[in-house]
């Protein structure tokens, strides 16, 4: 027989597995403010490897609107440069043989709302994952009644699993609200 505490761990991983995943999520969502992470799914060929930009460049934010690249290599430059304009983040490389700067341009109240949408489906996705979580602790807790667990304790369990559910759907709440700001505000 488990443990319902163990049972409880476990969905309390999942869930904090699931916010872990949607606050990567919307730090890859551009909000017109410049951030290295938005490079994170980039990747360079660097001595035979497929390595991030960020294994191979320095990656800094000067301002508001600008991310400078300065590679380790200057061999890399092109390598660089080939990689961004490739890649799927929407931003024009701008190469002066020092460096790579990429210029954020400021965001239409159109695609504001294009990617508050996104940000919205992300948290959704979330939620989804922490209730499925909480049904497959309580799934579990019911099954260890028949083998023996006393209904109290199973119902008490329920209850646990029910308030983590609370706690983190109303963290993934939390965060949307603030990455909703973030891009609404001009």
């Amino acid at each position: 027989m488990i443990e319902p505490k163990q049972i409880l761990n476990e969905a309390e991983e999942l869930m904090e597995s699931a916010v872990m995943y949607l606050d990567d999520a919307l730090a890859h969502i551009r909000a017109g403010k410049a951030s290295g992470r938005i490079l994170d799914p980039v990747r360079v060929e660097y001595y035979g490897q497929m390595s991030p930009i960020a294994n191979v460049a320095t990656i800094t934010t000067p301002d508001a609107r600008t991310i400078q690249i300065q590679p380790w290599e200057k061999k890399m430059l092109p390598e660089i440069e080939r990689a961004l304009i490739n890649s799927n983040i929407g931003l024009a490389p701008n190469n002066n043989g020092e460096c790579i700067r990429l210029i954020i341009p400021p965001l239409t109240e159109e695609r504001r709302k294009e990617l508050a949408k996104q940000c919205k489906g992300e948290a959704e996705n979330a939620k989804v994952s922490v209730r499925n979580a909480r049904r497959d602790a309580i799934d579990t807790l019911k099954k260890q009644v028949k083998e023996g667990l006393p209904e109290d304790v199973e119902k008490d369990a329920e209850a646990d699993a029910q308030k983590l559910h609370d706690k983190f759907v109303k963290k993934i709440d939390e965060i949307y609200a603030a990455k909703e700001k973030e891009i609404m505000t001009v």
